[in-house]
């Protein structure tokens, strides 16, 4: 059982525990602004464990953030524990250009059942996550606080999740209503984890939401967006991507908590930089 007063007090929470709609926003909009997107510990070749209590001790008291997998788990548990009616998905990502015409089942969301009606909730795709939940409709805009995203449905019951960036809709994830176990989580969790092709591996990747803007790190790349305009640059020194870690994507770094040596994650990050 998720300690919830723990977990609302890492995202600032102060509100009902009822089961509402309303209840649902304001939580998934607060979320991924507290909790950022990260993947250091399957840079650094340590496990990703998917036990609530590890996830727990890593994103809520160890002030880490995690990926999907991570992510989702810890929002499942804390709406199961209001009342929420939750059934865990899996999607295949289409975000980026993918090298086979249908990439695996990577990535986790969660469809969320409340008054007779069925919605969309993920706090746990990068840069890109939603920060409201979606009504499960086809064909309609719906805005968030940052961007707007549209559901359509495809064959055989599947949907795809599209995002608007400007003029321009952009295909997100594709995924069926069809419940995964944690067992399905495990296998996904370990390619994406340990695989030598995964990109969670061989790159810095970070993303973290404010109320009107997203931050976006891959490598030693810093992205800004909001509002219609972007802005970026490149990080030069370890020193600086430490600073970046810790002061934009409010992540407490590993080694402060004993997990490695500082000189383990400054060759980590060095490397990181170097790919730039």
């Amino acid at each position: 059982m998720i300690n919830l007063d723990a977990y609302f007090d890492r995202i600032a929470y102060d509100g009902s525990r009822t089961a509402t709609l309303d209840t649902l926003r304001t939580v998934h909009a607060l979320h991924p602004t507290a909790i950022a997107f990260e993947n250091l510990t399957p840079l650094l070749g340590q496990t990703v464990s998917l036990e609530l209590a590890d996830i727990e001790a890593k994103l809520v008291t160890g002030g880490r953030g995690g990926y999907c997998f991570e992510q989702n788990r810890l929002f499942q548990a804390a709406l199961e524990a209001m009342g929420f009616r939750i059934v865990p998905l899996a999607a295949r990502v289409l975000w980026n250009p993918s090298p086979v015409a249908m990439p695996p089942r990577s990535h986790m969301l969660l469809l969320v059942e409340l008054a007779g009606e069925r919605w969309i909730a993920d706090v746990g795709f990068g840069g890109i996550t939603l920060t409201a939940p979606l009504r499960l409709e086809a064909g309609t805009v719906q805005q968030t606080p940052h961007e707007a995203f549209r559901l359509d449905v495809l064959e055989s019951g599947n949907w795809l999740l599209r995002a608007q960036l400007g003029e321009t809709w952009r295909d997100v994830y594709r995924f069926d209503l069809a419940p995964q176990f944690d067992m399905d989580y495990a296998v996904s969790n370990f390619y994406v984890n340990k695989h030598p092709t995964s990109p969670f591996v061989s790159n810095l990747m970070l993303a973290r939401a404010t109320e009107s803007e997203r931050h976006t790190l891959l490598n030693g790349k810093l992205g800004c967006y909001g509002s219609g305009s972007s802005s970026h640059r490149e990080l030069t020194s370890v020193l600086e991507l430490r600073q970046t870690l810790e002061q934009v994507f409010r992540i407490r770094l590993p080694d402060a908590a004993g997990l490695v040596t500082g000189a383990e994650l400054d060759a980590v990050l060095a490397r990181c930089l170097d790919a730039t």
